[in-house]
């Protein structure tokens, strides 16, 4: 068996050069016998030497028979690795008695064997399911680790004498001394190299000793290294339609008739090789955008049934006198009703994306900035009013709620569609109760709501290819934020204005004054706009097959005030805008390549 200990080489002497009676280090004592004077290196090694022999009468009978010493060669780092084996090739006890009896305790505690050795000689780690042998179930530790304490137990002591004779030697001679207080620094030096600095530890009564690693080592597992900034890159949530994709019910792939250029005056109808998936996205959109006016109509139909009427009565009054659309509790709020598949189908006929910029934490308020309005945010209904996108995956701990008119509130059915969707009034009253109940603490943490600041006003601007936001003078909802205590986040839609046309306002000037006037009148207007059929793509209500990508920007930290100063409500608006503006210049090479303008904030 081999035992391998790493260690420096120029600091084990081989035993054959050892000597028993080694020769007198003090300049007097050398001086007296006729010897040249030594160095300090010499008296080094040889206080290195070990005790090879036990006191007794006897010398011949005590004394151990030396081991064979073999070094390799030094190392990349410096360690030359020291292999000790007896003459027989088998290993030798420290202390072995003369009599040779094979039943010594303590020789055999100190032993440890092993499964066969490596390669190289050795010694190989014994296997998961095997045991160590009798001989060595009660040892403290590994021969290599006893022998490398002892190693350092030498040289600490040598250094400790050579230190007392470097003292003893200032008296004679000043110049010798310094020469020995040079050497001593040296020696301890290579002692700090090969252990490391730290308190003394204890194991049944053996010191446990740290060997310093390489330099090149410590270099690899540095932990100051700079982290890298999490949420550096933009990340995207769940992609709708994708489950539907692999349907056994997609038809042959989709191929149009007629040729696009040679069909500006002609109406392109649909093939009927429609795959399925594209049919039921179809279905999806068409419910949604008729919604309103569905409801409205199932509701009077149910009307014309006079058996009904004792129902239907009690039934107008409550939805007209009800606040749950502003009471802030989003009682009605159905996640069920929100995981649909079917708003997976809505988002996938886009398609439509929800990306982060940056983690939210969950022990915030926010209120999301939506824009552009676009002419019926379809983007903002399927990322914030679902979980087509994975909203809660993005932004796990927030409860979102989308806010629309409060007169949609109004109408019987639809705002009962609205409410369990966890949509809410867009009113002041409706705001602060969103964000001042409920939550994690029963005070809006973890609440968040989405205001499409741009509202009607902005619809009339929605054209393919342009961005024109009503952002100047909306400033009510940064008051909002700053008095509840909630942190802006802006959230830019590309492609939102793309998914309809518009007829041009600066074509038609007396048309937008009308849309103007009635805006004023009514509170919401009608723009005059035009996309896609169901059956065919080129007249219709039904939004254009384009990419709409929601990017979500990095939260503007507010000063809760109950009655905020207009410098600040200024100050906090700017920084909004200024987080807007970088969204657009990050992403608009990525998310808006057919843009024939840049974005412009009009009003």
């Amino acid at each position: 068996m081999a035992l391998w200990v790493n260690y420096r080489p120029d600091t084990v002497r081989s035993p054959a050069a050892m000597s028993l009676n080694p020769e007198p280090a003090a300049p007097e004592q050398r001086k007296a016998q006729d010897l040249p004077p030594k160095s300090f290196a010499d008296a080094a090694h040889e206080a290195l030497e070990p005790q090879s022999h036990a006191s007794g009468a006897d010398g011949a009978a005590n004394t151990t028979q030396h081991n064979d010493v073999k070094t390799d060669g030094p190392k990349a780092n410096g360690v030359a690795v020291l292999k000790i084996v007896d003459t027989n090739g088998h290993q030798d006890d420290d202390e072995k008695p003369a009599s040779g009896s094979a039943k010594d305790s303590s020789s055999i505690k100190d032993q440890e064997s092993y499964e066969g050795t490596g390669i190289d000689d050795t010694p190989k780690s014994p296997k998961a399911k095997t045991h160590r042998r009798k001989s060595s179930r009660s040892s403290l530790g590994s021969v290599g680790r006893t022998f490398g304490v002892s190693i350092k137990n030498d040289l600490k002591n040598a250094a400790t004498d050579t230190h007392d004779k470097a003292t003893d030697a200032v008296a004679g001679t000043k110049d010798g001394a310094n020469e020995l207080k040079n050497e001593l620094e040296g020696a301890r030096a290579k002692l700090d190299d090969a252990f490391l600095q730290e308190k003394p530890r204890f194991i049944n009564g053996d010191t446990l000793t740290t060997v310093k690693p390489p330099k090149e080592a410590e270099k690899d597992n540095r932990i100051d290294r700079p982290l890298k900034r999490r949420d550096s890159e933009l990340k995207a949530g769940r992609q709708a339609g994708a489950g539907w994709a692999k349907s056994k019910y997609v038809y042959p792939q989709f191929t149009r008739v007629y040729d696009i250029a040679d069909s500006r005056h002609r109406i392109r109808f649909a093939p009927k090789n429609v795959p399925l998936q594209r049919r039921l996205q179809m279905c999806a959109v068409l419910m949604h955008t008729l919604s309103i006016v569905g409801s409205l109509a199932i509701f009077f139909f149910l009307c014309s049934i006079p058996l009904l009427w004792p129902i239907l009565l009690p039934y107008t009054v409550y939805v007209l006198f009800s606040n749950a659309g502003t009471s802030g509790e989003l009682s009605f709020r159905s996640e069920r009703l929100r995981r649909l598949k079917v708003w997976s189908l809505f988002a996938s006929y886009f398609p439509a994306r929800l990306h982060r910029s940056q983690e939210l934490e969950p022990t915030r308020k926010y209120i999301f900035g939506y824009h552009p309005h676009g002419i019926i945010s379809h983007g903002a209904f399927a990322a914030f009013a679902t979980e087509a996108l994975g909203f809660s995956q993005l932004f796990p701990g927030i409860t979102n709620a989308l806010l629309t008119l409060d007169s949609n509130f109004r109408y019987p059915i639809y705002r009962e569609y609205a409410l369990r969707l966890g949509m809410a009034s867009v009113s002041r009253e409706s705001c602060e109760n969103i964000l001042s109940k409920g939550g994690h603490n029963g005070e809006g943490m973890g609440r968040a709501i989405t205001i499409v600041v741009g509202g009607a006003r902005e619809s009339l601007d929605a054209r393919p290819g342009v961005v024109r936001l009503v952002l100047r003078r909306r400033k009510g909802f940064v008051k909002m934020a700053i008095r509840t205590g909630a942190d802006l986040v802006p959230v830019l839609a590309f492609g939102e204005n793309d998914i309809y046309d518009q007829v041009d306002s600066e074509s038609h000037p007396l048309l937008h004054k009308f849309q103007l006037l009635v805006k004023k009148i009514m509170g919401f207007t009608v723009p005059i706009f035009h996309a896609r059929g169901i059956f065919n793509y080129d007249v219709g209500m039904m939004p254009y097959r384009r990419p709409i990508n929601i990017v979500v920007g990095k939260p503007i930290r507010v000063v809760q005030d109950k009655h905020p100063k207009l410098e600040y409500m200024d100050e906090v608006h700017e920084k909004y805008i200024e987080e807007l503006m970088r969204l657009w210049h990050e992403h608009k090479d990525t998310f808006a390549t057919q843009r024939s303008g840049e974005l412009e904030i009009v009003e």
